[in-house]
């Protein structure tokens, strides 16, 4: 069952919304509003809707399924979409994601890092990578602990074909935004502090469209907005 149809909600419109959320946020924030990327989640949106949201000017997207995601790719492929896997990463999907994809968003395990670098095609430029942080801790989230980012920072970075970027999260929901804040904040800082120690990070992946807001205000590089942009998720 398909939860909403092409004509009843138009891409260009809502990413027009959206970026003005941005540019307002940046401005609120003092940032520049050019250094924040809009990753429009197309995940489960056919390529049709895709194709829309280039036409008005969008070039990344994200996607979680990988089957779903390759059809999408070899389908749209001329016109060049900037595509980011920001779903969890098995050992049996590396492959695909490093010749497929620009950016995985969702790295935790140096397994699937060294996978990824050892299986992305010799004639591309380095896959972008960031580690998931389980920042607030919770049980059912994927992701690493932040006290155990360190350690996966320094792996990654020895790798040939995978460039580490930076970090990912997605907080537990919340309603007011201090309370959102506070978890990007804390993303930030451990960017900080892996910074400190040598590392040249530059992306903070964080914000949905509930809480963009609040991540550009703690530093969002790439938010990540789905539901603002194509309307409810088909299933």
């Amino acid at each position: 069952m398909t939860t909403t149809q092409p004509g009843d909600h138009h891409i260009a419109t809502a990413l027009a919304r959206v970026r003005e959320r941005i540019d307002a946020a940046a401005r609120a924030a003092d940032r520049d509003p050019a250094h924040i990327t809009l990753v429009a989640v197309s995940k489960t949106k056919p390529a049709a809707r895709v194709a829309e949201a280039l036409d008005a000017g969008q070039r990344d997207f994200g996607e979680n399924y990988l089957q779903d995601a390759l059809a999408k790719i070899e389908t749209l492929a001329a016109r060049d979409p900037l595509w980011h896997f920001i779903g969890d990463i098995q050992s049996n999907k590396t492959r695909d994601i490093a010749s497929g994809f620009a950016w995985a968003h969702a790295v935790d395990r140096f397994k699937i890092a060294r996978r990824l670098s050892d299986q992305r095609p010799g004639g591309m430029a380095p896959l972008n990578v960031c580690i998931q942080v389980n920042i607030d801790g919770e049980a059912s989230k994927s992701g690493l602990a932040p006290d155990d980012v360190p350690e996966l920072a320094e792996q990654i970075a020895a790798l040939e074909h995978v460039r580490l970027r930076g970090l990912m999260a997605i907080p537990a929901p919340a309603d007011d935004f201090e309370t959102q804040r506070r978890p990007f904040a804390a993303l930030r800082a451990l960017m900080d502090q892996l910074n400190a120690d040598g590392h040249a990070l530059d992306t903070l992946s964080m914000g949905m469209s509930a809480d963009l807001e609040a991540a550009i205000a703690e530093g969002a590089t790439h938010v990540r907005v789905g539901t603002a942009i194509f309307g409810a998720r088909d299933t």
